[in-house]
Formats: C-alpha cells, sequence, structure tokens
C-alpha cells in the first residue's frame, strides 16, 4: 500500500510528525514501513512555462523551435522534439541549470544550429512511473490545466513534493490498503483523532429506484449491491490534483468518472464500478452465477469463457462485469457518456478470488475484495463518489439508491480481564492506559470488575478473540516497553537421544567406508515407486503433484539412488559409492496420512580400490558391500543378531541376493543390480542395500566390551568337506561354529572349488578353524575332540564328505 503523507495530512493531524519519524512510529506499532520515497529527491529548477509561440526547427524536421514563458523577464527560445507540443500550452520547463532524476543537469545547447535555454519536459523525465501516466501523454509532454500560473513550482503544481510510505501489509491487515484506514492507525498511534470526509451533496427529486432495479440470485456470494444513478456527467480530465494522488498511488488516470471510482476506491479501501447506463442495454442489474460456456469480453478487449463457479453482473440477460474483478466492455464509459450507475457491492472474497484466479485478472478492486472490505463503508464509499461526480463532472445525482442488502454486519464483541493481558506481557499496565488505547483505537469499551467489554468496528474484521485484543494493547502501548526476562524453569543440558546418537553413528561410519551421501527426492513417479520396496504398501498420490515424475511418494529410497549413479556414470565418474538416509511412506488407506519409516540404503559400482604401484585391483561385489555392512552392524552392536539368507527380489540378480534377518525376523536386503535392469540404466554392475533402520537403531545393542590379548597360542584346523551344490555355505558355517563348543573362536571360510575332479552336483568348500582358551594352553586331544565333534556334524547334516 502506497501512503501519501499529504493525502493522509486530510484526514489526521500530523503537524510536528516528519514522513521518517511517521514511518519509525508505524513500524514500531506493527505495521512494517519498507520504505519513504522523497518524490521531488534531488530535483530543482522545474518551473510552469508558457508556449508563446511555436515554429518548425528550420534545419530538423521533427524539432520545434518554441518561444516560452518562464515567470522570468523575457521569455526564453526552447528546441522541443515533442509531437504533442503546441502553441498556448502550459508545461513543465526544466531551466538552465535544473537538475533531473538521476542527477541529469540542464545546461544551454544548440540544436541543429538553434539554441536552446531548458527542457521542457514529459512526466516520465520528471520521475513518473510510465505506468501511471495517462495516456495522452504517455508518448510526449504533459499538459497543464490553463490556470496554471508560469513560474510557479511545477513540481509542486503535480505533487511531487510529497513523500509516499510504502507499507509492508500483513493479509489480516486488510483495513489498512485504505487511506482512511491508515488514518486510523496513524491517528492510534498518535493520540489524535480522524476526520472523515463530508459526503453531503445535492440529490434530484426522482429516485434511483426509478431509473434502475437491482435483484440478486446468488445472497451468499453478493449479500448487498447499491446502484445509485447520476445524470448530466460531463466526460473530462480529472482535476490535476485528483491525477496527482492517483498517480502517487501507483493507478493511471482515465477521466473524471473512471479516476473518480478510483479515488473513492484508495481513500475508502471500497472497491467501485461505473456503468454507461445508456449502454447498459436495460433498466435492470441482476446479480447471480455465470451459465456454463457464457462470455464476456472485460475492459481488457479480452473475451472470457466463464463458468458458473464465477459471479457475474448482468443487465438481466448478459454479463455485463465480471463481479469484483473487471467491468465489461459493453457497459463502459465513454467520452460521450452522459448518465452513470454507479455500483458499490459487498462480494464474497473466496468467490472473488475464484474468478480472478481462473482469467489472470488481478486488480486493486479483487485484491481488496479477497482480504475483505468493511461492510459498513458500502453506501458511504457510493455517497462519497456520487458527490464527487456532482462537484468534478458537473452530475445530477438522484435521489437515494436502489438496493438488495441481505447482508448481516455486526460489529465484533470480545472481553478481556486485565489481569490476562499483564499476564500474558510480564507487565503491569494500568486498566485506564489499556481503556485508552482501546479508545485511540475507535473500538467501543466498557470496564466491569477488571473485565473488558470491547465493541470491534467492522473495519477490524481481523479482531474477534481476546489474544487478539492483547496484541493491539501490547503494539500500541509499545513493543519497546515490554520488559525482557528469562524464563524460570529448571535448565538441562542438551544431548542427542540414543536413537540419534545410533544414527550419526551409523552415518560416520558409512563415510569412513567411503561412501557419500545423497538427498534425493520423496515423490516420485508410479513405475519406481514400488520398485525394491522393502514393505509392500499402496501408493500414497498427490491430488495437485507438479508433474508425472513427482506425482507419488516414494516406497524405496533404491530407484532415485540408481539415477543418481546413472547421473554420474553418463559424466566419466566411474566409481560411485552413495548411501541415503531418509523416510518411505507407507499408505494407511485413502484419506489418512501415510506412515513414515526411515530407511538407510545404499548403492556402489565400478572400481572399489586400486593400488598402481603393485598392479592391484578390486572391483565392487557382493561381498564388498556385505562386508561394509558387516562392519556397520559390528559398529552399532548388533553384529551377534544378524543373519544372511539366500534370497530371490524382483530387479535383483537371482542367485547374488540375500535376505537381511535382525533376530530372524527381515530387516533388509542386499544383492547386485538385475543385469536386465543394469543395460536398461545403462549403469556397470551395481550393488545395493536397503535396511529398516527404525528397526535396527531401535534394537537394543550388544555392551561393547573388550578383553585382553590372549597369552597362549590357538591351534588352527583347516578342512575341505564336499557338499552338495544346493548347500548354503552359511548354513555350513554356522553348523561348524555351533559344534565347535566354547573352544572354537573363529571359522572362516577361504575356497570354493567346483570342478572336474569332482563328482556332478557337488562343490569343496574349504574353511579355517581356530581354538584356543584365553586362560591355558591347549592340548592336541582337547583340540581333536572339539574338531571331531565338528566333521561328525557336518556330515550327519549335510552329508559332507573330507576332501582327499
Amino acid at each position: 500500500m502506497f501512503v501519501s503523507y499529504k493525502w493522509l495530512q486530510d484526514y489526521v493531524d500530523l503537524s510536528g510528525i516528519p514522513a521518517e519519524e511517521l514511518a519509525e512510529k508505524i513500524t514500531r506499532s506493527g505495521i512494517e514501513v519498507e520504505g519513504v520515497e522523497v518524490l521531488n529527491e534531488g530535483m530543482s529548477g522545474v518551473v510552469v512555462g508558457h508556449v508563446f509561440e511555436k515554429e518548425q526547427h528550420p534545419n530538423a524536421d521533427k524539432l520545434n523551435k518554441c518561444l516560452v514563458d518562464t515567470g522570468g523577464e523575457n521569455p526564453v527560445q526552447i528546441i522541443c522534439g515533442a509531437a504533442n507540443v503546441d502553441k498556448g500550452q502550459k508545461v513543465a520547463v526544466a531551466t538552465v541549470g535544473a537538475v533531473l532524476p538521476g542527477n541529469f543537469k540542464i545546461k544551454k545547447a544548440k540544436l541543429r544550429g538553434e539554441e536552446s535555454n531548458g527542457m521542457i519536459c514529459s512526466l516520465q523525465e520528471l520521475g513518473f512511473e510510465s505506468k501511471t501516466v495517462a495516456k495522452e501523454y504517455a508518448e510526449g509532454i504533459f499538459v497543464f490545466p490553463n490556470d496554471a500560473e508560469p513560474g510557479k513550482d511545477a513540481l509542486a503544481e503535480l505533487g511531487r513534493d510529497d513523500q509516499i510510505l510504502e507499507l509492508g501489509l500483513t493479509p489480516n491487515r486488510s483495513d489498512c490498503l485504505s487511506m482512511l484506514g491508515v488514518a486510523h492507525e496513524v491517528a492510534a498511534i498518535l493520540g489524535r483523532s480522524v476526520t472523515y470526509p463530508d459526503l453531503t451533496h445535492d440529490e434530484g427529486s426522482e429516485k434511483a429506484s426509478e431509473s434502475i432495479s437491482v435483484a440478486v440470485e446468488a445472497k451468499e456470494e453478493n449479500p448487498l449491491y447499491v446502484a445509485k444513478v447520476v445524470r448530466n456527467v460531463k466526460i473530462a480530465p480529472s482535476p490535476l490534483w485528483l491525477q496527482t494522488r492517483l498517480m502517487a498511488a501507483g493507478i493511471r488516470p482515465h477521466n473524471n468518472v473512471v479516476d473518480i471510482t478510483n479515488y473513492v476506491l484508495i481513500e475508502y479501501g471500497q472497491p467501485l464500478h461505473a456503468f454507461d447506463y445508456d449502454r447498459l442495454g436495460s433498466k435492470e442489474i441482476l446479480v447471480r452465477m455465470a451459465k456454463d460456456g457464457e462470455e464476456i469480453v472485460t475492459l481488457d478487449g479480452q473475451k472470457r469463457t466463464l463458468t458458473p463457479e464465477h459471479l457475474v453482473i448482468t443487465n438481466g440477460t448478459e454479463p455485463v462485469a465480471l463481479a469484483g474483478v473487471m467491468g465489461g466492455e459493453n457497459s463502459e464509459v465513454h467520452s460521450d457518456t452522459t448518465t452513470v450507475l454507479l455500483e458499490s457491492a459487498y462480494f464474497n472474497g473466496q468467490t472473488v478470488r475464484k474468478s480472478s484466479k481462473d482469467h489472470g485478472l488481478r486488480s486493486e478492486a479483487s485484491a481488496r475484495f479477497e482480504k475483505g472490505v468493511d461492510p459498513n463503508r458500502v453506501r458511504a464509499a457510493s455517497e462519497r463518489a456520487a458527490q464527487l461526480m456532482a462537484e468534478l463532472a458537473g452530475g445530477e445525482v438522484l435521489s437515494g439508491s436502489a438496493e438488495v442488502n441481505y447482508l448481516e454486519a455486526e460489529p465484533a464483541v470480545v472481553t478481556v480481564h486485565i489481569d490476562k493481558i499483564n499476564r500474558v506481557l510480564g507487565m503491569n499496565i494500568s486498566g485506564d492506559e489499556m481503556q485508552s488505547i482501546f479508545t485511540r483505537l475507535g473500538f467501543e469499551v466498557q470496564e466491569d470488575n477488571g473485565a473488558f467489554t470491547v465493541t470491534v468496528p467492522t473495519r477490524r474484521g481481523d479482531i474477534t478473540i481476546e489474544e487478539d485484543l492483547i496484541e493491539e494493547v501490547a503494539r500500541l502501548y509499545g513493543y519497546d516497553n515490554i520488559p525482557s526476562t528469562f524464563p524460570v524453569s529448571a535448565s538441562a543440558p542438551g544431548k542427542l537421544t540414543d536413537y540419534q546418537q545410533k544414527r550419526r553413528m551409523a552415518r560416520r561410519f558409512l563415510e569412513g567406508a567411503g561412501l557419500h551421501q545423497a538427498i534425493t527426492y520423496s515423490l516420485t513417479s508410479e513405475d519406481k515407486a514400488s520398485q525394491f520396496a522393502l514393505q509392500p504398501s499402496d501408493l500414497t498420490r498427490l491430488s495437485m503433484p507438479m508433474s508425472e515424475e513427482r506425482s507419488v511418494l516414494r516406497l524405496s529410497l533404491i530407484p532415485h539412488l540408481l539415477e543418481t549413479l546413472k547421473y554420474n556414470l553418463a559424466r566419466q565418474n566411474d566409481q560411485a559409492a552413495l548411501y541415503e538416509m531418509s523416510s518411505v511412506f507407507i499408505s494407511n488407506g485413502p484419506g489418512e496420512q501415510p506412515l513414515e519409516k526411515e530407511r538407510l540404503s545404499g548403492a556402489v559400482t565400478g572400481l572399489w580400490h586400486l593400488n598402481q604401484w603393485q598392479a592391484e585391483k578390486k572391483q565392487v561385489d557382493f561381498y564388498v558391500v556385505k562386508g561394509i555392512l558387516d562392519g556397520l552392524f559390528d559398529r552399532l552392536g548388533l553384529k551377534e543378531h544378524i543373519t544372511y539368507q539366500q534370497t530371490k527380489r524382483d530387479g535383483l540378480h537371482p542367485g547374488r541376493t540375500a535376505e537381511i534377518l535382525l533376530n530372524g525376523v527381515s530387516a533388509g536386503f542386499i544383492g547386485q543390480v538385475h543385469p536386465k535392469l543394469q543395460k536398461q540404466m545403462d549403469l556397470t554392475e551395481t550393488y545395493v542395500f536397503e535396511l529398516a533402520l527404525q528397526e535396527l537403531l531401535q534394537t537394543e545393542a550388544e555392551p561393547l566390551t573388550f578383553s585382553v590379548i590372549p597369552r597362549f597360542p590357538s591351534m588352527t584346523r583347516d578342512i575341505a568337506l564336499v557338499v552338495d551344490k544346493d548347500v548354503v555355505a552359511g548354513d555350513l558355517q554356522s553348523a561348524i561354529s555351533e559344534a565347535g563348543g566354547k573352544l572354537l573362536k573363529d571359522v572362516s571360510i577361504f575356497d570354493l572349488y567346483e570342478g572336474d575332479k569332482l563328482e556332478e552336483n557337488k562343490k569343496s568348500l574349504a574353511f579355517s578353524l581356530r581354538y584356543f582358551d584365553p586362560e591355558r594352553t591347549l592340548t592336541d586331544e582337547e583340540v581333536t575332540k572339539a574338531h571331531e565333534k565338528v566333521l561328525r556334524t557336518v556330515e550327519e547334516k549335510f552329508a559332507a564328505v573330507l576332501r582327499g
């Protein structure tokens, strides 16, 4: 909202309060003033000039030689290139020595051999924005009314001796989208009164209701509609003071009738619309919802196709305005208009917003209706506009108005206790001071046994509960006066929860192992959402997705990690190891919020280790990734709780995939991406894993224990067992560990042989077994006894035979 400091003084006394100081006071009261613009800053030497003579420049077709009276002893010659300059005009002249915006200094000059002592200026050259300049002056110089006096300060005549306060309003303070609303705010801050315009004006004997009838079908969308009729208006440019005030507010002047509606819009915050009564096509106004496919050509010349969600003003049959947004071209005020139908109404904000959004039309009117206008200013704004049309356009205002009123606009009544105000603010403000604040705000207030009953005027629709009144007391009393106090409570040092500590431990381990953290989108496409899902679930769809690629919530982190690998491989980053800790979303059914589950996933491809000096290379394989996970489980104290079991999963290699079991319950998987999918995504051999992170970190871990380095020697026995090909090495290893008893401390596999020296469907697995006792040296007999038990066990369970 742009607020003219000089215009504001029409409604509230600002004596002794400069614009900068006023801006500071408004900001400290809770409405931010984003800036104060001095309109004539850096400008000087611009006066009103009278063009005595104009003739063609002898040496240039597009230049004119003008003799101009600037209020001095003698007229001066000025060369001007504006096409609209003419004899007899009153114009803005930058004299020799004048300074214009951008520190542009005017000097004597010769143009094509003719002397020029100054410059005849356009409004843009005087700092006006092009969008606010009337169209007739947009391409040339500005012409003052004939009563302008040569030699007068042209900047003052144009209202540039003013300062503009730019208010950054929050949506709840729509009351300050008007000069009178700002005046009430300033008056409350300064403890001064607000002066409203005098609305008295003459009216004709004929009643407006005899010239126009009003009916409203859409009562909820338009509960109040007021129509006045003004006859015998003379369409002409507005007075200069009116034009300059509109331009200062960022609005382009058009003609006196249209400018008056815009002026009252800024003054009262109530949008108005002026119809050409004779072009209306009937003596009837009907407000209704549009018919499906109905069309209207708006004032911008665009044809709009309507739907039943759009509110329209009609002449009984066809639309003449899109309610609250823009009028129709068929009823526009023209230069030959003589009778004006003036509309002032209260429209539902959501309905106006729907129309504005659907048609891409954002106007000063729609912005105010969307945020809410004061229902008790609808009639006052109508009377103000009628008064100005009588005064500035010579119109005759018909008696009364034609209206439909279904609106119940009662002021809010809110009760608040003095003790609660002081308790919430932590202050000790007296009841008299609080009552004074409410009175300065223009609220009616009654006090009874320490409780205020406050009647809030309808212009302040943001105040409905006692907390709103407490805020008003705080901001008007002064936020700076609220004491700073430390909270009284027992304090405790901050620390990570057990879950957070384990989560950080896991992240640091993976990064130490050489994996890089990735962060990918939670949204994905339907075909990728269920890929690699650890837990099957219905999809959770967005109601208004940005695109099909981001339309559902993911069930696994792996698909996007693979996309990230693909992106890196395409850019010659062929050694990539990524992990991600984030949420997947398990559906709870239609209309319910999904359940978030945290997962830990990884994807690794390419060369894992390279020693160029010794010519050693190690490609990523299943056991590299499994080794990383084994280290992670060991770091989390879960190694004894984890087992691996061969399995098959969609999208993974059928022979290189294992399910990860936590205490016998599935908690994730590890495996190679299926070769077909690798080829489809242009990936090299890639291994992935996904873990149910919450379940892992919430499992009670084994306590960390330390053991001394053994003082006694261990004994190692190696065995090669011939078993059927379908025997799983892990099962065999587990059986050996269990059978070896307390003396067997470690079992590791070190060889696999499948060849023509073995029977068909047989394989040889070689294990290294280490026996020792930390308290003594073992004898051969003890080790042999334990070792024979191992051999008997594997023979009984797996029909294993020692390889000769």
